[in-house]
């Protein structure tokens, strides 16, 4: 059974920093790519940032570029999100992904973990 487990999330202020944290089990780590979605209140789920087993691929929405920054330990199955200079619009529900590597579509999905960033 997989489970994707997400930590880190509260509140916090306009220009602080949170890292996000999400523990996987249950799958073959270096066999997926793993990233981040987030959904604010009232809008579509959106894809934040990914990385390849290898970390030699990475991607960034244009929306959090040089702001965010995904990292990922393989030896402890774990992703991170590293999140600076945050912001209001940040604010939302974060959610762990993890795909194969053959595929585009997201196959697993945490619980999501709540940011807050009020100005």
């Amino acid at each position: 059974q997989v489970q994707l487990v997400e930590s880190g999330g509260g509140l916090v202020q306009a220009g602080d920093s949170l890292r996000l944290s999400c523990a996987a089990s249950g799958l073959t780590f270096r066999s997926y790519v793993m990233g981040w979605f987030r959904q604010a209140p009232g809008k579509e789920r959106e894809f934040v940032a990914e990385m390849s087993w290898s970390g030699l691929a990475t991607s960034h929405a244009d929306s959090v570029k040089g702001r965010f920054s995904v990292s990922r330990d393989n030896a402890k199955n774990t992703v991170y999100l590293q999140m600076n200079s945050l912001k209001p619009e940040d604010t939302a529900v974060y959610y762990c992904v993890a795909r194969r590597t053959t595929t585009r579509r997201y196959d697993y999905w945490g619980q999501g973990t709540q940011v807050t960033v009020s100005s």
